[in-house]
């Protein structure tokens, strides 16, 4: 099986390495965006810079993480279905798209930081909300993805099925990160943090049970 992953993986960064145009669409967007927001608002408050930050972040995940099924052919589709297990599919592109949320939750970070300034955070911590935050909505949008590709390739359907989805889970982030912004004791912080990693495993336990019924199909 991590032969096989490895292998989907492989193609999908040389696809993403000839399609070079979007990634650079994705690191424009998110320049631009931090860069916007600069401009009207210089150094904004720290609940303010925090859900901001948050915000971003979804809508980098929405453009890079939404089309990692959308984009495949019908034809590429029963090629992968005659050689590949669907478990080795739905893992390859879990693991794909974490790394490139991984890769772009940081760097969105480090844009916040130079342009927008930074408040006294707790570092460490912080950066361990970044990571996992930009995990849990790439898996989240991986699933939502798998779907959509199943259900006749209406992007749209993303966005419908999401937003019930995601606004909860921004919630926990923006609660979570609020206080570490404010150099804050929280009591039953890591509690709040196990929740939000327990929703991450079970996603990827459903994915992992439907995704074989939506690649029959």
């Amino acid at each position: 099986m991590i032969q096989r992953i490895g292998i989907i993986l492989k193609k999908d960064f040389l696809l993403e390495w000839r399609q070079k145009y979007s990634l650079y669409g994705l690191l424009l967007y998110l320049v631009s965006a931090v860069f916007a927001i600069k401009m009207f608002n210089d150094q904004p408050e720290i609940e303010t810079w925090n859900n901001l930050f948050w915000l971003i972040l979804l809508f980098v995940a929405v453009n890079a993480v939404a089309k990692s099924f959308l984009q495949e052919s019908k034809q590429r589709n029963l090629y992968y279905y005659t050689i590949h297990q669907p478990k080795d599919i739905i893992l390859s592109k879990l693991i794909y798209n974490v790394l490139l949320m991984l890769f772009m939750s940081l760097l969105a970070f480090v844009l916040f930081y130079i342009l927008l300034g930074a408040p006294q955070i707790q570092y460490s911590a912080f950066l361990l909300m970044v990571i996992t935050g930009g995990m849990s909505m790439s898996i989240l949008f991986t699933m939502l993805s798998a779907i959509a590709s199943k259900a006749g390739g209406n992007s749209a359907l993303i966005a419908i099925l999401g937003f019930p989805l995601v606004i909860p889970q921004l919630i926990l982030l923006a609660d979570l990160t609020r206080p570490l912004i404010m150099t804050l004791e929280v009591s039953g912080w890591w509690n709040f943090y196990l929740i939000l990693i327990l929703l991450d495993v079970l996603i990827v336990i459903l994915s992992l049970v439907l995704f074989p019924f939506l690649w029959k199909e």
